[in-house]
């Protein structure tokens, strides 16, 4: 580079051009300060590409054992942290395919683009990459889901307030209300092994948009490269980022449930409920208040969950309005699913981190439970003796008020109030104001019995494949 002009020498697209580039417009259109992070998936890539032209003519047996020693010596540069990046070097694929003409010639490397593009290129790159970190995911998922299931069954017996409009509503266990978080995220665990599957489609052998002119076998190199099959129109495939976006729409869903599951948390470890306490670890204190402990960790997911869903908004403008086949436009879509990527891998970490290491105050929970929760027991009750549920409601609603007008809790009002509320009540009426006994009587399928809780836990299980 010299002056304000650098002629675009060594750039896959170089020979067209004399003049050269503004020095700012190099660093504005190179990628890999970022797409370096692909090297190992652009030389395998590259090796399955030649491997195919090989077969198909292309290349001699001779051609392909250089390239692939070259290659082996390029990923060990990478490795070692020892690749020198020069001017000119605008993504990944210029710098391998530059560093392969240095180590083994120009006149065999310069055969290695034969019939690909760079539009292909990226994408396969993008989603060999994507497919693997995804899988990672999984298994973080499967962690938090695990983690949750071990405390549902070790913490059976808490009983705690459940909650609608953040007003106690019923009472249920606590395990109950951890299952329910599970199964939000077990939902997104079945999401994510399906976009995983349609991440893992190849893109490799379709030009910049037209097709390969050479033969080649896409398929041969789909199962070199572990894919499960092809994208069968070739201006779709270099043209598509739904890999990316379905990638981002899955990971905006599952920090939503996140999210939601660290506010439960933030309110139950505020003094005013200390159903939980946060470990040292996923805490912090206050540079001015000594009393405080903080739920950073929490309240951090909570708010990473807004980047989450901001990258893919950002992803769709961009991608809303362009034009058939590839844009460069389309390079804004990596940064984003990189950081993507690492932002939801590293909150269902720090999610597993605060469940498997916080404390459970089972006396809070249960202290914090109140009589009026149990007011419909006294319907269910009547409607075990016959009576239409609607009038059964009517006469609970009246125990209620008058327990509010003698200014008492339900539990203290006596046999003969209740009777004079209706004669049906009998002295077994009195079993409607026992905790343990309204939460186990929820014993269908999905309620917070303890059979029931257990069976939910049988089914996480069996999606886990743990049984």
């Amino acid at each position: 580079m010299s002056g304000t002009k650098a002629v675009a020498e060594n750039m896959l697209w170089g020979g067209r051009f004399t003049q050269g580039l503004d020095p700012l417009m190099v660093k504005y259109n190179e990628s890999l300060p970022y797409d370096r992070i692909f090297w190992k998936q652009d030389i395998s890539g590259s090796i399955a590409f030649a491997r195919a032209n090989l077969k198909g003519g292309i290349l001699s047996e001779h051609e392909f054992a250089e390239i692939q020693r070259g290659f082996k010596e390029i990923a060990e540069e990478w490795e070692s942290n020892s690749f020198v990046v020069k001017a000119n070097d605008e993504d990944i694929h210029t710098a391998n395919e530059r560093r392969l003409g240095e180590i083994i010639g120009k006149d065999i490397g310069g055969k290695l683009h034969t019939g690909r593009s760079r539009n292909e290129q990226v994408s396969t790159d993008m989603r060999l990459w994507l497919r693997e970190e995804l899988r990672k995911l999984e298994s973080y998922l499967c962690d938090l889901i695990k983690v949750t299931i071990a405390r549902a069954e070790n913490e059976i017996d808490y009983i705690m307030p459940g909650y609608t409009h953040l007003q106690k509503a019923q009472p249920v266990r606590w395990s109950h209300w951890l299952l329910s978080h599970a199964a939000s995220f077990a939902s997104e665990l079945e999401r994510l092994r399906f976009v995983i599957k349609r991440v893992n489609r190849s893109p490799l052998g379709c030009g910049a948009l037209a097709g390969n002119p050479f033969k080649i076998d896409r398929v041969g190199m789909a199962k070199e490269l572990g894919f499960e099959g092809l994208l069968y129109n070739s201006m779709n495939a270099v043209a598509d980022r739904d890999f990316v976006l379905e990638t981002m729409q899955w990971g905006s869903s599952l920090m939503v449930k996140i999210s939601r599951w660290a506010e439960d948390l933030i309110i139950y470890s505020s003094l005013e409920f200390s159903f939980v306490r946060l470990a040292d670890a996923y805490s912090t204190g206050s540079s001015l208040m000594p009393q405080k402990k903080n739920a950073d960790s929490l309240e951090l997911l909570r708010g990473k969950s807004g980047r989450a869903f901001g990258q893919m908004a950002g992803l769709l403008c961009t991608i809303k309005g362009l034009p058939t086949t590839y844009n460069k436009d389309l390079q804004e879509s990596v940064e984003p699913m990189l950081d993507h990527i690492k932002t939801v891998g590293d909150s269902i970490q720090i999610a597993t981190g605060v469940l498997s290491t916080m404390t459970v105050n089972a006396d809070k929970m249960y202290a914090a439970l109140a009589p009026e929760m149990l007011a419909t027991e006294f319907a269910d009750y009547l409607v075990r003796k016959g009576v239409p549920f609607r009038e059964g409601h009517h006469v609970s609603g009246r125990v209620v008020a008058l327990a509010e007008e003698k200014g008492v809790p339900m539990d203290k009002l006596t046999f003969e109030q209740l009777k004079g509320i209706d004669a049906r009540f009998d002295e077994d009426v009195q079993s409607c104001l026992d905790y343990h006994r309204a939460v186990e009587l929820k014993d269908a399928t999905g309620g917070t019995s303890k059979a029931a809780v257990l069976e939910q836990v049988g089914v996480l299980k069996e999606l886990l494949g743990q049984a």
